[in-house]
């Protein structure tokens, strides 16, 4: 058993190796999710220092006007900014934050996570909850074209991921594993929309991975909730992938349940399989591999795809070796190893705790991986009997649903060694941490909290040097770029999560020195 000691999208005015090739070489932008395509979350502008940063002020904002949960990313492109709800797409002046365009792809049933977009020269590309891709123009909103996806059984797909755009292909994976989904990877020419290929993440019939599943049973899950990170060297695409379902009737499930719970590693052309790394085999507690994994090239020279997830650990993985060199748990872990039982197992993290949607960040001059990560707890009861599939309902295995929580909820923000996965410093909250995380070349590690505060700390030794109060939870994408030659960070603000039990107001506010 190990355990932890308990413990707005905001804007302000604030190189490269193996690990932190810029997405378009333009140091000054954000141009993807993650901020680069090996989701290092490091970004080289020094105007914003330790010296300086307490003099942060206001420069402007954008209200959406709209209830949403507003988990969304940002990205930063030629003087824009853009980010997403689940009906619509934005785009602000970056320096401004003036409206430039605002598009709507009306659903049936609106609302649910969509977590951002992709750019690519003149395109920007996204997706929505009922499965549909679509292109559209940058400057204008223009829309160029809009696929619809199905997943492997050929039922309508759900997609919540933002996608990842690269060498005229893009990448998106679909989610639903609480509905068994057939989840899949998909690769589109990003000129026409075509599908190019697709990944079934719950391998069927000869498929490699099928003998980890019962036959003549519904299964399912593997989905992908936020967004990829991928290898331009190699052309590899990592997938993180969630549960396996039915969520916790292990029984139901015999097997390791490929390839759930894993980083899954495609070829980017072809969409092959080339290898993967199951982090929770045979999962019982809906622990998804939700965030994407950093691939970086640590002080002594080795290259690793850093991956957290909802079982709470930082998971190294050693490229060369294929194997995992190390994990180090990030939040209380307790209980892990119990059956879950009818009378109700407690465990930690539980359901809800763990790495959410927002992954690691690293910085190359400490050396040092940051992540956020959720302290909750959860007693859960498995049901006196099997789960039984219907369509459209939850398929869980459970008899209360995903457990009882534990009334205390308190979130890290934890920096561990690249090369030896020793905690350096640690940082306790008291809300949850699942806002996105951000490191710079000035020295500085850029998050926020659910209690409505921007976080700036110094990443050595994890001082906290200043806290901005933004009145709204933060839960979104945080970043740094620059406008008008001058550098500023942006927070995705106002989080509304019935999990978490959040109620913000989604907005932009812009900071700068």
């Amino acid at each position: 058993m190990q355990s932890l000691m308990r413990c707005a999208v905001i804007f302000f005015a604030t190189g490269s190796s193996w690990a932190f090739q810029p997405l378009s070489g333009l140091t000054a932008d954000w141009p993807s999710y993650n901020g680069d395509y090996r989701s290092s979350r490091f970004s080289e502008l020094t105007e914003i220092t330790p010296k300086n940063v307490t003099n942060l002020r206001q420069v402007c904002s954008y209200a959406l006007g709209e209830s949403e949960t507003f988990e969304s990313s940002l990205v930063a492109a030629s003087g824009a900014l853009y980010f997403t709800t689940s009906e619509y797409t934005y785009a602000i002046d970056a320096a401004s934050c003036q409206l430039r365009w605002r598009m709507r792809h009306s659903l049936e049933a609106p609302g649910g996570t969509v977590r951002g977009v992709a750019i690519a020269k003149d395109r920007l590309f996204r997706g929505f909850r009922d499965g549909t891709l679509i292109a559209y123009n940058t400057s204008t909103g223009k829309q160029i074209w809009a696929t619809k996806l199905e997943e492997a059984d050929g039922k309508a797909a759900t997609i919540a991921a933002s996608p990842v755009a690269w060498n005229g292909m893009v990448f998106i994976g679909t989610s639903g594993a609480e509905r068994a989904c057939a989840c899949i990877v998909a690769g589109l020419d990003a000129g026409t929309g075509r599908v190019v290929w697709t990944f079934s993440l719950v391998p069927t019939g000869k498929a490699r991975g099928a003998e980890t599943w019962p036959k003549g049973v519904r299964v399912g899950g593997g989905s992908v909730w936020t967004s990829m990170t991928l290898d331009p060297d190699s052309g590899e695409l990592y997938v993180p992938t969630g549960n396996p379902g039915p969520d916790f009737s292990g029984e139901y499930r015999p097997g390791t349940n490929l390839f759930t719970g894993s980083i899954v590693v495609l070829d980017a052309k072809t969409g092959t399989l080339r290898t993967w790394y199951q982090l929770v085999p045979h999962d019982t507690h809906d622990w998804d591999v939700a965030a994407a994994p950093a691939l970086i090239l640590t002080k002594s020279g080795r290259r690793r795809a850093m991956a957290a997830g909802k079982d709470g650990y930082l998971h190294a993985i050693d490229i060369a070796a294929g194997k995992i060199a190390w994990k180090t748990p990030v939040t209380t872990i307790e209980n892990i190893d119990a059956p879950v039982t009818t009378e109700g197992t407690h465990f930690c993290p539980g359901t809800a705790g763990g790495v959410l949607w927002n992954g690691p960040a690293y910085s190359p001059q400490t050396n040092l991986i940051y992540v956020n990560s959720v302290d909750w707890c959860t007693t859960l009861k498995i049901d006196t009997k099997l789960p039984t599939f219907q369509p459209g309902r939850n398929f869980l295995g459970s008899a209360n649903a995903f457990g009882e929580k534990d009334a205390r909820k308190l979130g890290w923000l934890t920096a561990v060694d690249a090369d030896g996965g020793g905690v350096r410093w640690r940082y306790g909250a008291a809300t949850p941490m699942v806002a996105g995380i951000v490191a710079t070349a000035s020295g500085l590690v850029l998050t926020a909290d659910l209690n409505g505060d921007f976080l700036v700390f110094e990443g050595s030794a994890g001082k906290l040097l200043d806290r901005v109060a933004t009145q709204q939870p933060g839960g979104g994408g945080v970043i740094t770029y620059q406008a008008g030659g001058k550098q500023r960070i942006a927070i995705a603000n106002g989080l509304q999560d019935r999990i978490l039990g959040t109620q913000g107001q989604p907005q932009v506010l812009v900071f700068g020195l």
